[in-house]
């Protein structure tokens, strides 16, 4: 059994195939991007744009897996047509290439996008209304992977994830620009302190995607992937400052205000840095991801929130989040 990991050059797949080499030391990983990585000769790079056809010289068996992590995510920040173009078709594209080699299993990382912006509490049965082209572009790959599956449901697995942010070495977002503004005081609660945000860390969004590979036969599963309960920014917050040494107060400044200085600051070019009003709506609104069918699916996790903070701070020689 080898791994196929579309877009296994950035963030999470980079972590999948250190722990594929760990759990399965024997075998070949293969790396389908647009950017070059081969994880220090962990992995075999395929050059591959997921808008085209997929077409790669090497043997597959039925028996390989396929994980799905080729996308345009960052929000705001892409044309809407971009996200459609690398979502949509490149879901239709890798599914064409399962359907060609007869690979029986995928795993796609979807996201909590599709729930669309709301404060209520989403659970796996929750009806999508996605309210952004990336949320709306990641629903339609779900459908696109689930008609996969049902070609042949018999033989076929499929396991789709919605993670909520996800955090650790190499992740430079939301979790890293956090940190950093809280360091160098420039991070203010925007409007409000229980606003909730779901999280997972990396080393444990991948090994939940190995155990399900190992304890699902055929179907569809579909997992939101989150601590559980999911935890507050002020608790974020503190348990960051906690496990990482930092000193520092955080106040709370009325939302009103830190938009009006984010549309000032965007117009002086603020927008380069990620600082925009978009964004610090983003902050303002909660991410409550109910984790609970995560929690009972007999998966156990190996660190709790503040646990994965310390390792991601190890990870960087107890330094700094990065």
């Amino acid at each position: 059994m080898n791994f196929f990991i579309i877009g296994g050059s950035g963030f999470i797949g980079t972590h999948l195939t250190n722990l594929l080499k760990e759990v399965f030391p024997t075998c070949i990983v293969y790396n389908l991007d647009i950017i070059e990585n081969n994880h220090d000769g962990k992995s075999i790079y395929i050059n591959c744009d997921v808008r085209s056809d997929i077409h790669i010289g090497v043997p597959v068996t039925s028996e390989d897996v396929i994980f799905n992590f080729a996308a345009v995510h960052r929000t705001p920040g892409h044309p809407d047509q971009a996200y459609f173009e690398t979502n949509i078709r490149g879901a239709e594209n890798v599914c064409a290439f399962a359907e060609k080699c007869g690979i029986k299993k995928i795993v796609f990382t979807s996201s909590i996008a599709p729930y669309g912006a709301a404060e209520d509490l989403k659970t796996e049965e929750t009806l999508p209304t996605p309210n952004t082209p990336y949320g709306i572009s990641k629903l339609v790959a779900e459908k696109i992977h689930t008609i996969w599956q049902a070609k042949k449901s018999n033989e076929r697995q499929l396991t789709i994830v919605r993670p909520g942010v996800v955090f650790g070495k190499g992740e430079n977002g939301n979790f890293t620009r956090l940190y950093w503004g809280i360091r160098e005081g420039k991070f203010f609660y925007p409007g409000r302190k229980d606003t909730v945000k779901a999280c997972i860390y990396v080393k444990e969004l991948v090994r939940f995607m190995l155990y399900r590979l190992e304890h699902h036969d055929k179907g569809v599963e579909l997992y939101n992937c989150t601590f559980e309960p999911a935890y507050t920014i002020e608790q974020i917050v503190e348990i960051m400052k906690k496990a990482t040494g930092m000193q520092r107060t955080v106040i709370k400044i009325p939302g009103g205000i830190l938009m009006a200085v984010a549309g000032v600051v965007g117009l002086l070019g603020g927008k380069a840095l990620g600082i925009c009003p978009a964004r610090v709506k983003k902050l303002m609104i909660s991410t409550n991801i109910c984790g609970k069918k995560l929690a009972d699916s007999g998966y156990e996790f190996h660190y709790t929130f503040e646990e994965a903070i310390r390792d991601w701070y190890k990870d960087n020689d107890n330094l700094y989040l990065r």
